[in-house]
């Protein structure tokens, strides 16, 4: 891993967290994400199961977490599992972790290595009542691709059809959401290396850049600064791109008069920062462009100023675009019979905002948490309206990271520029 080691209290209070959600003479047991292959022999580089990392911090692949807080034996109430180190395929593959470099990340003291498992799992499953298995159940996931998570749930089911099986999932997806201060510390780095990068590209941008060469220059400051690289894929959309939502071909041409959207992350310890900026590519914004800039960061601020425990995300999204209503109204995008004419179900400010306000983030960038029950202390969401006009082939997004507090809300990218003055500034200097 390119990042420092993590504060192994991250992954042993969560673990301290899932245990005490489990009903009693239960085992849970996570296994890590498949190694997906690309063309020819190469594979995709792992990408190892969040809810795997979020118990241990290993990250790599073939390990397994079991959790059996009410084994007789105290060894095995918590285990690692790691792939047994072998010198030639080390010698191919790069080295694997041992004993104390696995406790060491994670805490566990007990490692066993995956050739011996079977046989321990089999006795310790037949002590138990109750099994808990993992699964990506995030509501935005559509794939037709059956994970090995869901393969190892067969297997089980099969081995041990009369025990009571459980989605750890409905637990993940309650203590996911809510972040520890330790997480939001290793957030608050991946935000603090998004920042140097998006301060790097004010003085990068200019008439003629590709966007190709504005997405190499954020991968290049992310190694830099030890990031595992981006949380996800860049998205550089000058001009009318900037229209499409996940725009990741990154292919034209800046051109003098447009404005550049940049949404990137870097990813840090496996936790995502996510920031969307948009700035005017000749380093001055055009009267109309701040205009609609500076309602979309109105926007942008009344959102921060509303998102707070025990409102729900339905009504917070129903409030920002009674906001963005007025605003449409005040910067020409629509009239008053717009609003007379409109359809509930599809509102008229819908044309120029037609996404989400905000979505969970952590260790997944669309993170696990709730969408219709109101929003609790911990949680970590962004905040990003935009403003999309079609007949003008313009884009523009603001995106911060806030950690919802009992009073409110603390902007972990309060000290990224975001007023057009400040952009305009740094980029003439």
């Amino acid at each position: 891993m390119k990042y420092l080691p993590l504060d192994t209290a991250i992954f042993v209070n969560n673990r301290k967290r899932f245990v005490k959600e489990m009903l009693p003479n239960s085992i849970a047991v996570f296994v890590s994400n498949d190694e997906w292959p690309y063309n020819g022999d190469a594979l995709h580089r792992f990408k190892q199961n969040s809810d795997l990392f979020w118990l241990s911090g290993i990250e790599q692949e073939d390990s397994t977490v079991v959790l059996f807080p009410d084994n007789p034996d105290p060894k095995y109430r918590e285990v690692l599992v790691l792939v047994r180190p072998n010198e030639l395929k080390e010698k191919w593959d790069g080295r694997r972790l041992r004993v104390k470099e696995a406790t060491d990340i994670s805490g566990i003291r007990t490692i066993v290595w995956v050739d011996s498992l079977d046989a321990l799992l089999q006795a310790w499953v037949h002590l138990a009542d109750n099994i808990y298995l993992g699964s990506n159940e995030n509501d935005r996931k559509a794939t037709p691709i059956r994970s090995r998570a869901y393969r190892f749930a067969d297997e089980m089911r099969a081995a041990y059809p009369l025990h009571a099986f459980h989605r750890a999932a409905r637990i993940m997806k309650e203590l996911r959401a809510i972040k520890t201060k330790e997480e939001i510390a290793v957030v608050q780095k991946a935000i603090d290396i998004t920042e140097n990068a998006f301060r790097r590209l004010l003085a990068f941008i200019k008439p003629g850049v590709w966007e190709y060469e504005i997405e190499a220059e954020i991968f290049h400051s992310f190694l830099s600064q030890r990031a595992t690289g981006p949380g996800y894929n860049s998205i550089i959309a000058s001009g009318d791109n900037a229209r499409v939502l996940h725009y990741v071909s990154n292919s034209e041409q800046c051109k003098n008069g447009d404005m550049v959207l940049m949404d990137f992350g870097a990813e840090y310890g496996a936790y995502s920062a996510d920031l969307t900026r948009t700035v005017p590519v000749n380093g001055k914004f055009t009267a109309r462009q701040k205009t609609v800039y500076n309602a979309c960061l109105h926007l942008h601020d009344y959102a921060k100023s509303i998102l707070k425990p025990g409102i729900a995300i339905t009504h917070y999204t129903d409030m920002v675009g009674a906001e963005a209503t007025k605003q449409f109204l005040k910067i020409g995008l629509l009239r008053k019979s717009d609003i007379k004419n409109e359809d509930n179900e599809n509102r008229a400010y819908r044309k120029y905002l037609y996404h989400g306000i905000s979505h969970h983030l952590g260790l997944d960038i669309h993170d696990l948490g709730t969408r219709t029950e109101p929003i609790r202390q911990g949680m970590l969401l962004t905040i990003e309206p935009g403003i999309y006009i079609e007949e003008e082939q313009m884009g523009v997004r603001i995106e911060n990271n806030v950690w919802i507090t009992r009073n409110g809300n603390t902007d972990l990218m309060k000290n990224i520029p975001v007023k057009a003055e400040e952009i305009e500034r740094l980029m003439k200097k």
